[in-house]
């Protein structure tokens, strides 16, 4: 496999304010996973560093990501692999009583 992947990264609620428009499309590794982006996310946007991913570099609890519409943490987490045109959505901690 060579070249890389087009990713569609969307962004919900408070993270679209901290990434400034609601989906963005990046290219990544062939082998990249869940991880990767999550990690390669926070270093593009600083607002969000830290706020992906805990000191384990594991997905942080109450935060919903989903890979073509499903729940990663029901995947392989970080380690969840990623396919050419994939959509990976990032919903923050939900808020409110």
């Amino acid at each position: 496999m060579s070249g890389s992947k087009s990713l569609e990264l969307r962004f919900f609620a408070t993270f679209r304010e901290a990434v400034g428009q609601k989906e963005i499309e990046r290219e990544f590794d062939p082998d990249a996973t869940i991880g990767d982006v999550l990690t390669a996310i926070e270093s593009e946007f600083p607002e969000l560093g830290g706020e992906l991913l805990d000191e384990a570099d594991d997905i942080r609890p109450q935060l919903t990501v989903l890979k073509n519409g499903r729940e990663v943490v029901h995947l392989e987490g970080t380690a969840t692999p990623l396919e050419d045109g994939d959509r990976v959505s990032v919903f923050p901690p939900v808020a409110g009583g």
